[in-house]
């Protein structure tokens, strides 16, 4: 546990660097905004965390190697940190404060530790490996996450992030299906929906198109909270391209109704 409790420190470090850059330039009235090839929106801030994390990285830990949303790999080694500089960048152009820095470490093919910072909400979440699932201000004033005891979908929260992708991937029908099993849905969306299932606040949260860097940090935290998370397939992982958050109770029930087709 010593390794990572100094790699979860260490993510903490960078989280503080990522939340003092995109604090500074949220809802700035100069704040440039670009269309990517793939024409979704990315912000002078974006730019400006992944680069001064890449600076800090380079500088403290020259052997492991980086993944990050808008520059790529860099580095070879298997101990490899998984960031995205601000995920919800579409809200953060807007000006909603449902957005966060999200920060993993994998092994490997293993996230050991993850760190999801969201300061415009003034919330953070954390986890390493077999060391249990916080959230809080800092490290030293933190709460225990775990997820709910609800059983029945009749009595289940079900959060996601929009309706497109699952339409574009030919699944909105089984999407429906499942929210109209479950009490109740809301559309926290991106990081929101799978942390509020890691803190017992939602049930279930599934998206059906979202990338490495959108769920590394946050696998670890679901599972250490006692919950499971898997792509639409069933498989642990965070690069199987969709993703299935839930108290662990209802996991097979919700694969189930989302039927993968592919």
């Amino acid at each position: 546990m010593a390794g990572f409790d100094g790699d979860l420190g260490f993510a903490h470090v960078l989280a503080d660097a990522a939340d003092d850059i995109t604090m500074r330039r949220f809802r700035s009235l100069d704040l440039r905004v670009d269309a990517k090839p793939d024409l979704t929106p990315v912000s002078d801030a974006d730019l400006a965390v992944e680069e001064s994390l890449r600076n800090v990285l380079s500088r403290a830990r020259p052997r492991d190697a980086m993944l990050g949303e808008e520059f790529g790999r860099t580095g070879s080694s298997q101990r490899c940190w998984v960031i995205d500089p601000i995920d919800g960048t579409k809200n953060y152009v807007r000006g909603v404060p449902v957005w966060a820095t999200l920060i993993g470490l994998m092994d490997a093919t293993e996230v050991i530790v993850g760190v999801v910072s969201a300061p415009a909400l003034g919330r953070r979440w954390w986890a390493a490996r077999d060391g249990g699932a916080w959230t809080g201000k800092s490290m030293t004033k933190a709460s225990p996450c775990r997820v709910s005891r609800v059983s029945s979908l009749s009595d289940a929260s079900l959060s996601y992030s929009g309706l497109s992708t699952w339409e574009e991937g030919g699944r909105l029908s089984e999407f429906l299906s499942l929210s109209r099993k479950v009490w109740r849905t809301r559309a926290y969306g991106d990081f929101w929906s799978h942390m509020l299932v890691a803190e017992g606040a939602v049930d279930i949260s599934a998206e059906a198109s979202v990338n490495l860097w959108d769920l590394a940090a946050l696998q670890v935290i679901v599972q250490e909270a006692g919950g499971a998370f898997t792509d639409l397939r069933g498989v642990a992982r965070p690069d199987g391209g969709s993703a299935v958050c839930t108290n662990g109770l209802l996991h097979a029930e919700v694969l189930s109704l989302l039927a993968a087709v592919d």
